[in-house]
Formats: structure tokens, sequence, C-alpha cells
């Protein structure tokens, strides 16, 4: 597999990009930062200190995945997506001094395997968003999400569930839930989903 920067990205010498893996103009990988394998990294997209991402995640135009969020394999994460890593932010301290590094302490998003996150959503650190889980264009995460859920809003609610194929699944009745795309049974037990085995 071939890994290809294009000039104009600003990738750190400090940073690691896996195997096959492309970042694209005007992107920013900075120091300490791990891509995967296969990974996408959009037009514009900064990818804060010490960030790590799996295998075959996709990072679209203009993300803002800040330090230190953790995206495990297979993460979608929309154009203009924002993780934050501050829980009170302030320019000042109360002195009136200018913040500095020693000043705060980051915390972090951290995204299970499959999961995606849509277009200009926002998730607010920190927040753990479930394996194959979808947050909706536009909301605004401020609590975890259950594996598999479909959240939407501000606050985001969950409005359903998707199964791995992403799509959203048809509700077979008594806790009971399939995909309409693969087929795949679910049940749903305590505001939690699982896949059905057989």
């Amino acid at each position: 597999m071939t890994t290809r920067i294009v000039d104009s990205a600003e990738v750190s010498d400090e940073a690691t990009v896996g195997d096959g893996s492309s970042v694209w103009h005007l992107a920013q990988v900075r120091e300490g930062a791990v891509l995967g394998q296969g990974c996408i990294i959009g037009r514009g997209a900064y990818i804060g200190t010490g960030v790590r991402l799996g295998d075959h995640c996709k990072v679209q135009n203009y993300a803002l995945v800040y330090e230190p969020a953790v995206l495990e394999d297979g993460v979608f994460i929309g154009p203009a997506v924002v993780l934050t890593n501050d829980t009170f932010p302030r320019a000042i301290n109360p002195d009136g001094s200018l913040k500095s590094a020693s000043d705060w302490e980051p915390v972090g998003v951290t995204i299970r395997r499959g999961a995606s996150v849509g277009a200009r959503a926002v998730c607010v650190a920190p927040v753990t968003i479930g394996r194959w889980a979808t947050v909706a264009a536009g909301a605004v995460v401020t609590k975890d999400v259950p594996d598999h859920a479909l959240v939407a809003g501000v606050p985001a609610r969950r409005i359903g569930w998707v199964g791995e194929a992403g799509h959203p699944l048809r509700d077979e009745g008594e806790g009971r839930w399939s995909c309409p795309v693969t087929g795949t049974a679910y049940e749903e037990h305590e505001q939690t989903l699982r896949k059905v085995t057989t």
C-alpha cells in the first residue's frame, strides 16, 4: 500500500502515518499523532498532538480532532465535525492572565470501532461513542452513546438503532430488530443492543 501526503499538508516528523494512508491538502497532523493503515485525512482537517486513529479511519474535510481523542478501527468523521477537549474552556485565568497548557487538563473523545459522526456534529469531551453507533449531522453529543445507537439533536438523544451496515434497523417487535440490508438480527435489552448469534 502506498502512503500519500500532498505537499500542502503539514505532517509532523514526530507523527506516525500508517501504510496506505492519505493526508490531503492543507491538513495538519501534529506531533505524536498516530494514524493506522489505510486512513484518509481530508482537506483542511486537523489531527491534534497525540491523537490515535486505528486502521481505515476517514476524517473528512475541515474536521477538528483535538487531543487526546482516540478513534478505533473504521471510524468515520464527517466534514467539519469537532471533537472537543476542554470541559471548562476559558482564554484567561481569574486573575486575567492568559491560560497556558499547564492551566487546564485536556480530556478526550473516544470513538469505538465502526462508528460514524455526521457532518458538523460536535462531541463534547469527555464522551464515548459506542461501536457501530451513528451520530446524525449537526448533533451535539454531551453524553456517552451506546453501541449501535442512532442519536440526533441538540443535545443528542437516541432516536433508533443502526446495524453494522449503517442503516437504521427495522423494529420486529418484542425487543427484536433486524438490518434491512444484511438481515442480521439484534436484541434490545435495557437500552442496549446486541447481535443475535446462532
